[in-house]
């Protein structure tokens, strides 16, 4: 047992944990509502779909449970290689959770994939919960007939109303997971946020900034590596990571005229990560081609994705 297991048994109060995988149709929120309970930025967020490409955890402390949320890909009809081994990492997620999670976008209801989610979901066994997210756009009623129509579907354990973007409703649903996880201890650190690996979450933050600068001009054939990382002796780091895509031609667009847009990648992301780490950073950022690189087993092992035959 750790000093921080031994203090929490010393209040007399046992320590809860366990899984929560967050299920929903792409740009539902999930990212962001995991951003939010967790404290801090453990997964990439953008306006531009499917962003999340494998289980991302974040680790919540909420009274005295610790509660690991599992920020899977946007589940959708898919169409490439890629797109299977996102959809089936997901399902893979919500088998293997304490508790499902189902967040639905207010906004758009139950139309398409997220009619299709609730289907599927009949499928799969453990405790569900109903999250509608972006409540602040919709109107009271309607958000009772979308809980009502979703819950003929599925019966779920409870519903929650929430704005993952300015945290309404969030703490009901914290109370809530930290009193239904199963009993025992905690699988991380207390000062742990997320199992991503920093090479990792900093090539994560840089796909982010190529999405937020290029999502109308770059397609999703783009994938970031961590190549380097080496702690020096003034207290910086020097990262040098690599930006994959598929034609010249995007090359040509992530380099941007003249160099501007890589240029402009590389200021936010640098700054974004030496926030994180509270030290500065040296970053380097090199874009190179590489041909069907979404047919390429060892990508989509360095994603954690499995690779679909």
């Amino acid at each position: 047992m750790t000093d921080m297991e031994k203090d929490t048994a010393a209040e007399g109060a046992p320590t809860h944990s366990g899984f929560v995988a967050m299920i929903g149709a792409t740009n539902a929120g999930k990212s962001t509502l995991v951003n939010r309970l967790v404290g801090a930025k453990v997964s990439i967020v953008s306006h531009k779909v499917q962003t999340t490409r494998a289980i991302v955890r974040g680790i919540a402390i909420h009274d005295n449970a610790q509660i690991v949320f599992m920020d899977t890909p946007g589940i959708f009809k898919p169409r490439r290689r890629l797109d299977r081994a996102m959809v089936t990492t997901a399902w893979g997620g919500a088998k293997d959770a304490d508790v499902i999670m189902f967040l639905i976008d207010s906004e758009r209801g139950l139309k398409g994939d997220a009619e299709a989610i609730l289907e599927g979901l009949k499928e799969v066994h453990q405790p569900k919960i109903l999250v509608l997210n972006k409540i602040d756009q919709v109107r009271p009623e309607d958000l009772l007939k979308l809980a009502a129509a979703a819950n003929e579907t599925i019966k779920f354990e409870r519903t929650f109303m929430i704005s993952a973007l300015n945290g309404s409703g969030c703490t009901d649903l914290m109370d809530y997971l930290a009193g239904t996880l199963p009993e025992g201890p905690w699988y991380y650190p207390e000062d742990q946020i997320s199992d991503l690996p920093m090479r990792q979450l900093a090539a994560e933050i840089t796909r982010e900034k190529l999405f937020l600068r290029l999502h109308q001009e770059l397609p999703y054939a783009s994938h970031v590596e961590t190549e380097k990382w080496e702690e020096r002796k003034d207290g910086s780091v020097r990262i040098e990571q690599v930006i994959y895509v598929e034609r010249e031609s995007q090359k040509k667009i992530a380099l941007g005229k003249g160099g501007d847009a890589i240029k402009a990648i590389s200021t936010a992301s640098r700054k974004e990560i030496s926030e994180i780490l509270e030290q500065p950073v040296h970053l380097f950022l090199f874009v190179k081609v590489r041909e069907n690189w979404g047919d390429d087993p060892e990508r989509f092992r360095e994603m954690g994705l499995e690779f679909p035959r």
